[in-house]
């Protein structure tokens, strides 16, 4: 929240046990722009806060990975 953003949007997650997590936002070509989390994490409740100052309006995807579970999300950026 919020979506559309300008130009920070925090991304909100739990995570019911320790687990291997994945945090990447992509543009439109599927490039990766960043990733905000690649590592362990313990279970519990996280935010995220991205800051989308230097990239383009536009629509961008954020995935995450964690275990088995896979979800990906559209973010409107609006400047």
């Amino acid at each position: 929240y919020p979506n559309p953003f300008n130009p920070t949007t925090t991304l909100s997650f739990a995570l019911p046990i320790e687990s291997e997590v994945s945090l990447s936002i992509y543009n439109l070509q599927g490039r990766e722009v960043v990733s905000l989390i690649n590592g362990n994490m313990d279970a519990g409740y996280y935010s995220v806060v991205w800051n989308a100052n230097r990239e383009a309006s536009g629509v961008y995807f954020v995935k995450m990975i964690s275990g088995n579970y896979r979800h990906i999300q559209k973010l409107m950026l609006v400047k």
